[in-house]
């Protein structure tokens, strides 16, 4: 009776580790003098779990789609080649990770968003320190979720807007991780769209058509530490609330209508700890609402700050300004907006009292940059004897410029930024 009852409680707990141990991933090897030539091959024996391992070469393997989760490693950067006619690679299974490839010559199309790397309709998706060049849209997230874009070099070579896709782009997808990346030469360098609880960090974005960052109605996002050079514009913020901007550079986005940063209908934000340096302008404010702009630095810039009448609830708040052609420019009298301790290279006060304030307010809208707003081709009179005339006349009676648009305390001496 004991020998059976033993027998039977070791028959079970046999059966239990059994059931209970992890089924052991694999390792494939794709390459020359390996296993599998072919990616496809490969992935047609693979098991959720495996890991992949790709030698490096040439592989013209049309579109490859990835169904199940693995671990897609390329070693000495093989190349996936799209052939201009492909998308390369598609991720269609949660859980894959892919890292280390060069993946190029995407399929153009006016009719479908091709990308490099496209992700569809799925979660847990790595894609790490790969190089895509002269694809037609790079990584493309579509119903994307927990998604880590990381290390990535993008580069494409458009001429006009609509004949290239943007580098990074995603559509209706949350909780994004987009880092270290670089891209230049696409219509958007990154584009969010429908995209919320997202984390921009750490890019450089460069000498795309368009923007080098570009939010619509995508909310609870921020971007830290990026660089946005020489792009149409830096970036633009559109129909959006509640973005954290922090620790960024515009700079060198010159053109007739670019921006460092364009704020198109957004609202409750913060903008703090940014440079804006050579840029057209370098912010643009039009409909936008409670943006708290903090320890930022607007240096040689055409204009500082463009701030519609349309703009209201907003707070300037310890800045400093300094060289720009034109500090502050509006389009109206109206002065919902605050200006409080920030400081301005071309304050001509005194400090009697020692406080580090001035004693009387500086009022940064002058009137030949009211005039220009009106007429831009009164730029012509710039830094004439004639202009210089009705600014001082317009600080002493002020008729034109708005009468509240002014800095009550305006700093001494600029703040460090």
């Amino acid at each position: 009776m004991m020998k059976n009852l033993a027998l039977a409680l070791w028959y079970a707990i046999t059966c239990l580790w059994i059931v209970s141990s992890p089924i052991s991933a694999n390792t494939i090897k794709i390459g020359k003098g390996q296993p599998f030539s072919t990616i496809q091959a490969g992935l047609a024996q693979a098991q959720s779990g495996d890991t992949i391992l790709v030698s490096a070469g040439v592989y013209k393997e049309g579109n490859i789609v990835i169904d199940k989760a693995i671990y897609l490693k390329g070693l000495g950067k093989p190349v996936l080649d799209g052939e201009k006619k492909y998308e390369p690679l598609s991720i269609k299974s949660p859980g894959v990770t892919v890292q280390g490839f060069s993946i190029q010559h995407s399929g153009h199309s006016s009719m479908n968003d091709i990308a490099g790397i496209k992700i569809y309709n799925t979660e847990q998706i790595k894609i790490l320190d790969n190089e895509l060049v002269d694809n037609f849209f790079g990584i493309y997230a579509q119903n994307a979720k927990n998604v880590e874009i990381r290390g990535n070099t993008l580069k494409a070579f458009g001429t006009a807007e609509q004949l290239i896709g943007n580098g990074i782009h995603a559509w209706k997808s949350d909780s994004l991780s987009i880092e270290n990346n670089k891209v230049s030469g696409h219509r958007d360098g990154i584009y969010l769209e429908f995209v919320t609880h997202t984390r921009v960090e750490g890019n450089l974005s460069e000498k795309n058509l368009r923007y080098g960052l570009h939010f619509m109605f995508s909310h609870e996002n921020s971007y830290i530490s990026n660089t946005f050079r020489s792009n149409g514009a830096g970036v633009a913020v559109m129909y959006t609330k509640h973005v954290h901007m922090e620790n960024n550079n515009f700079e060198e986005n010159w053109g007739d209508a670019a921006y460092g940063l364009l704020l198109k209908d957004i609202s409750d934000s913060q903008i703090i700890n940014n440079q804006f340096s050579r840029n057209t302008t370098g912010i643009f404010m039009e409909g936008s609402n409670r943006i708290h702009i903090e320890h930022n630095n607007f240096k040689s810039n055409g204009w500082g700050l463009k701030i519609q009448s349309s703009c209201m609830d907003n707070v300037l708040k310890d800045n400093n300004f300094f060289q720009n052609t034109f500090d502050v420019a509006t389009n109206g009298t109206l002065t919902l907006n605050s200006f409080v301790h920030n400081y301005w290279d071309k304050y001509e006060g005194y400090d009697l009292d020692r406080d580090g304030f001035g004693d009387i307010p500086f009022r940064p809208v002058s009137l030949f940059s009211m005039m220009v707003e009106r007429y831009p081709s009164a730029m012509l009179l710039f830094r004439s004897f004639m202009a210089m005339l009705f600014d001082r006349t317009e600080k002493l009676l002020p008729s034109l410029t708005p009468e509240g648009l002014k800095d009550d305390k305006p700093r001494m001496k600029s703040i460090k930024v």
